[in-house]
């Protein structure tokens, strides 16, 4: 009798399992508590599946493509905006660049460097690096993205823990462009920077 009492409890916990975890989009698994509709995961992880892709919606309804996830630390990665061809502006530019809605329990991660582009003069009041040895020289010099940047006043950052972890903002007036590296270190060589925005939600209660 114990031992068709732990059968069936068991077949009840990986039924559960197997009915909170949502299908495949096309070859990337979603894994809990990520979500791509109402009768799998956790709505408030809410993650979209388009045309076979696994793609992140932002507050400003852009859709960013999820490169890679690590439930293990409940982490993903998703693409940064394109810098469109022959300008200095993101493809996110007209929405005012990356934000995340305050409410749901995703943030930006501190293993990210940002570069910014095409900003104004007021920019070097702040802590940025906006020297001549900047990364963000390298990417507009090298990396045919980054062309159309070319002469414009340029910066990069380590989104730290100082910083608001739910929005990265560009703007007409300010700047107009960026892109970002997770987990950069100032020897990486550019060959090996590893483009993305690292989000990481909070576990459910």
């Amino acid at each position: 009798m114990v031992a068709l009492l732990l059968f069936l409890l068991t077949t009840l916990v990986i039924n559960a399992s197997a009915l909170s975890t949502c299908p495949d989009c096309g070859d990337s698994a979603v894994p809990y508590p990520l979500s791509t509709n109402d009768d799998c995961g956790d709505s408030r992880y809410r993650v979209y599946c388009n045309d076979g892709n696994l793609e992140f919606l932002s507050a400003t309804s852009s859709y960013y493509k999820i490169l890679r996830i690590d439930p293990s630390v409940n982490k993903l990665v998703i693409s940064p905006p394109l810098i469109l061809k022959d300008t200095c502006y993101s493809s996110d530019l007209s929405g005012g660049g990356f934000l995340l809605d305050e409410s749901l329990p995703f943030n930006i991660s501190k293993h990210n460097t940002v570069m910014l582009f095409n900003c104004s003069d007021n920019i070097l009041q702040s802590p940025l690096n906006c020297s001549s040895n900047s990364i963000c020289r390298q990417f507009e010099k090298e990396v045919e993205e980054g062309r159309g940047c070319m002469g414009t006043l340029c910066c990069h950052y380590l989104k730290d823990s100082s910083m608001n972890s739910h929005k990265i903002r560009v703007r007409v007036g300010s700047c107009t462009a960026y892109t970002s590296l997770v987990d950069f270190k100032p020897d990486d060589p550019l060959d090996s920077w590893n483009y993305g925005i690292e989000l990481q939600w909070m576990p459910p209660n």
